[in-house]
């Protein structure tokens, strides 16, 4: 199994943006074929070194995870996400 982990800063970092965010992330639930699980959370400690927006994601294989990235129900988010975030950083890897 892979996991996929990003997180997200807002350009806006007020909260509501991060909101928009994680609701278009959940909305990709169940939605997306090799996709075994999603999770998103908010952080609260919201210091300066904090990103606004955590993405879990765990996917049945490398190809599932690639299949993922290009899935149109993801492009949708991405087109969203591109629009509000300041920066992201990402891992994956084999669990």
């Amino acid at each position: 199994m892979i996991t996929h982990i990003v997180l997200f800063k807002m350009k806006d970092r007020s909260g509501s943006d991060a909101r928009k965010i994680r609701d278009a992330l959940l909305g990709m639930k169940g939605r997306i074929p090799g996709m075994r699980d999603l999770e998103v959370g908010l952080d609260y400690l919201r210091s300066e070194r904090s990103y606004d927006v955590a993405l879990i994601t765990r996917h049945d294989s490398r190809e599932a995870l690639e299949a993922y990235q290009v899935h149109p129900v993801h492009e949708e988010v991405k087109k969203l996400i591109v629009e509000l975030r300041e920066a992201s950083v990402s891992v994956d890897f084999d669990a």
